[in-house]
């Protein structure tokens, strides 16, 4: 398979790696710094298993310069920048090619492919002009969940934590098994990262949701982690009204977790944990993925009539924060106290 992972930062960029030392035929698209660093020297991967001692030599190049057709394009973007890149990630497939989504969050095809009383219904939150609906096909979309912990320390330089549930699951988005994505597990098996096919991707994408929702948010808010979140009396039991609001609205739309908020949080409590990727994007000046871990539940919770109080205070704050990084260019960085 001709493969192109579209976005090389830190999931993007260890798929990439991988895929590249396992002797697959892959391409990274990339731009500014990390292009540079990928370009020149390579990705080096950092860990308990899954660090390599040298960097990793990968093929990459610049939006645009990209050589289609590709059978397997893995689109590890942020999900609000997807829209933008859109037009030009269509123009790259083959004819029968796939498009893999292992963002963060709900997607914007999440009523597309199923029976339901929303079948068909577009998400305004996800896609506001029906860029997305129009640019991918069902046809072409394979869901997916990235279970990675990953942290892109620097251009180039990838730290990853080994856990025992890292995975990367995907599936159809009408729940069948179909040789496609068997064959694209068994392809990042063979690499080194477990590829699973889920018959229920939805289910995969809430579960890891409880998660999000919470502690990407508190962590963007209090500039902490998950683990600090959950330990700290004052936000554990916001952790866990957050996790039940959650819970709630999957129900209501279909997807039943089989999730103990107070287990959650107690068990992250005792892990060892990385800033997520929101609160590394909110000491880089980033825009934050809000729309696809956050602001969509609440208009889920809109459509079926679910009460989200909690997560909309702290979605509304988390909101003001993007603002400020988008407009203004607030980045908040940490300083090592003078002793």
């Amino acid at each position: 398979m001709k493969v192109l992972v579209y976005g090389a930062g830190a999931i993007g960029g260890y798929l990439g790696a991988i895929l590249t030392a396992a002797g697959e035929d892959v391409t990274l698209v990339a731009r500014g710094a990390q292009y540079d660093a990928l370009s020149s020297r390579g990705i080096l991967l950092e860990g308990p298993r899954s660090g390599r001692p040298d960097p990793i030599k990968v093929r990459v190049c610049k939006p645009g310069e990209e050589k289609p057709p590709y059978d397997v394009i893995f689109v590890t973007l942020k999900s609000q920048q997807i829209a933008e890149a859109a037009r030009h990630l269509r123009g790259l497939v083959a004819k029968d090619g796939v498009f893999v989504f292992p963002q963060n969050g709900i997607p914007w095809w999440y009523f597309q492919g199923i029976e339901s009383k929303f079948s068909g219904k577009p998400l305004k939150t996800l896609d506001p002009d029906g860029v997305l609906m129009r640019s991918f096909e069902p046809r072409m979309i394979i869901g997916g969940t990235a279970l990675k912990p990953a942290d892109l320390v620097e251009p180039g330089r990838i730290r990853l934590p080994d856990a025992d549930t890292d995975a990367l699951v995907i599936g159809e988005i009408d729940n069948s098994i179909t040789p496609r994505v068997q064959a694209i597990a068994a392809m990042t098996t063979r690499a080194g990262w477990n590829g699973k096919v889920s018959d229920d991707v939805r289910k995969v994408k809430w579960t890891k949701l409880t998660g999000n929702a919470v502690w990407n948010s508190l962590g963007a808010i209090t500039q902490s982690t998950g683990r600090e979140a959950a330990e700290f009396p004052g936000t554990r039991p916001l952790a866990m009204a957050l996790m039940r609001e959650v819970i709630a609205v999957a129900a209501a739309v279909g997807t039943k977790l089989d999730a103990d908020p107070e287990a959650i949080v107690d068990g992250v409590a005792k892990r060892v944990s990385l800033p997520t990727s929101t609160l590394q994007d909110v000491r880089a000046g980033r825009p934050l993925e809000m729309d696809a871990i956050v602001n969509v539940v609440l208009e889920l919770g809109e459509m079926t009539g679910v009460a989200t109080p909690s997560l909309a205070v702290v979605a509304a704050c988390v909101n003001l924060l993007n603002q400020r990084i988008s407009v203004d260019g607030v980045a908040i960085r940490t300083v090592k106290r003078q002793e």
